[in-house]
Parts: structure tokens; C-alpha cells; sequence
């Protein structure tokens, strides 16, 4: 009688889809779907800051415009000193420091956010 045959499987092949490694190939390889990606994270950036700088110039560029509409406000003596340059010298770096802290907790997130969608398993 004849040998009895059989099959020998050396590896089995993954099903799996492309998952983040085309995703990031896309990026470093400069692909339209790279472009399009950073461009998003540009966008993103570029809003954020823009967004935080029309903050700041309504904060600090508002104080002017207030004591000019209410002339009495600017007359007010806080610890002996005018309300406007306790504002503007005191007031304005606290407000500074406050945004500057939002921008780069945002921009790390909208970073993050994007780092999560380049890692991210296609589906």
C-alpha cells in the first residue's frame, strides 16, 4: 500500500488589515494621505493659536477701550496706584502665563489626538 500524505504548514498567514504601519508609511513617505494628515494637524494647530491670540487681544486690548468708554474707572487708586497700570503692569502677566498654559495643553492634546489617529488599527 502507498504512503498516506499529508499537509505540512510551515506559518500561518495573518488576516490582519495593514493596521498603522501604512498610515505612518503614508507620512514618511510623503503620500497625498500623509499631506492631508499633517495638513489637519497644521489646521488644528494654526486654529488653536489663532483662537487664543483673539483671546488675548479682547483681554489685553479691551482694557483701553474700557477705560476710554468709563473715563471714571481709570481714576480708581488701588494700594496707591491707578487701576490701569495695576491692570496692565500686574494683572496682564498672570492673564499671560494662564494662556500660554492653555496653548500648550491644547496644542499637546490636538498633538496627542493625531499621534492616537496615526496609531490607531484601520478598520
Amino acid at each position: 500500500m502507498g504512503a498516506r500524505r499529508s499537509r505540512i504548514v510551515l506559518a500561518e498567514v495573518s488576516r490582519r488589515g495593514p493596521g498603522p504601519e501604512r498610515t505612518r508609511t503614508e507620512l514618511t513617505q510623503q503620500t497625498r494621505v500623509g499631506e492631508a494628515l499633517v495638513r489637519g494637524l497644521v489646521r488644528a494647530q494654526l486654529a488653536l493659536a489663532l483662537r487664543l491670540s483673539l483671546v488675548v487681544a479682547i483681554g489685553l486690548g479691551g482694557l483701553p477701550l474700557m477705560f476710554a468708554i468709563a473715563p471714571a474707572a481709570g481714576e480708581v487708586k488701588l494700594f496707591g496706584v491707578n487701576l490701569p497700570w495695576l491692570l496692565l503692569g500686574v494683572g496682564a502677566f498672570p492673564f499671560l502665563v494662564a494662556v500660554g498654559w492653555a496653548y500648550v495643553r491644547l496644542a499637546e492634546r490636538n498633538e496627542q489626538d493625531f499621534t492616537d489617529l496615526i496609531q490607531r488599527p484601520e478598520r
